[in-house]
C-alpha cells in the first residue's frame, strides 16, 4: 500500500503542476493556478499520515517507509524549486515570458549556485533523516529498523556528496575561456 502511495503521490504531483500552471498560463487564472498548485504539500502530508498508521498497526518498517520518508523530504528540500524551474519554462513557452535563466557558469558565481543547490539537497536530506529517526523512534526496540538505519547512511552519503561538490567549485573555480586576444569571455 505505502509503494502505491508512495507512486501515487508522484503522479499528483505532476497532475498537480501541469493543472496549476495550465490554470496560470493556458486559462489565464493565475490565482486559480496557484491555489492548484498549493495543493501539492497535502500529497506528503496525506503520505506521512498514511505511513505513520501503517507502522502504528504492527508493520515492520522496511525500505518502501524509508522511502516514504525520503520521499517527503525531497518534496520538501526540491519541491520549490522543480516547481520554478517547470514555471519558468511553461511561462517563456506558452505565455511570451523571458527565457529560463541559466546558471552561472564561471567562477565565483559558480561556486555560489553550487551551494544554493548543496543547501536544497541537504535539507532535502536532513528533512529525511529527521523523518527516519522519527519512525525508528516510533518503531521503538520492538522491530527491526536495520532498513531505515540503511536510508539514513544514504542520506549521509547524500549530504557528504553535495557539500563535496560544492567545496570542489570553491576550491578549484571553473575559469571562463580567454579569447584570442588575452582578454577574458
Amino acid at each position: 500500500m505505502i509503494v502505491t502511495l508512495i507512486v501515487a503521490c508522484e503522479v499528483g504531483f505532476w497532475i498537480l503542476l501541469a493543472g496549476g500552471l495550465g490554470l496560470r498560463y493556458l486559462a489565464r487564472m493565475p490565482r486559480a493556478g496557484a491555489a492548484v498548485l498549493l495543493l501539492e504539500p497535502l500529497l506528503e502530508v496525506v503520505l506521512l499520515i498514511v505511513t505513520a498508521i501503517d507502522l502504528r498497526n504492527g508493520a515492520e518498517a522496511s525500505t518502501k517507509h524509508g522511502i516514504a520518508a525520503v520521499y517527503i523530504g525531497f518534496s520538501v528540500g526540491l519541491g520549490h524549486s522543480t516547481i520554478k524551474w517547470v514555471d519558468q519554462r511553461v511561462a517563456h513557452r506558452f505565455a511570451g515570458g523571458p527565457p529560463p535563466v541559466k546558471p552561472p557558469r564561471y567562477g565565483r558565481a559558480r561556486a555560489v549556485h553550487e551551494w544554493r543547490t548543496a543547501g536544497k539537497w541537504i535539507l532535502a536530506a536532513s528533512v529525511a533523516l529527521a523523518l527516519l529517526q522519527a519512525a525508528i523512534w516510533y518503531v521503538g526496540g520492538s522491530g527491526d529498523t536495520s532498513s531505515l538505519r540503511g536510508w539514513q547512511s544514504s542520506m549521509l552519503m547524500l549530504i557528504g556528496i553535495n557539500v563535496v561538490i560544492a567545496l570542489s567549485y570553491t576550491l578549484w573555480p571553473k575559469r571562463a575561456p580567454s579569447s584570442s586576444d588575452g582578454s577574458r569571455v
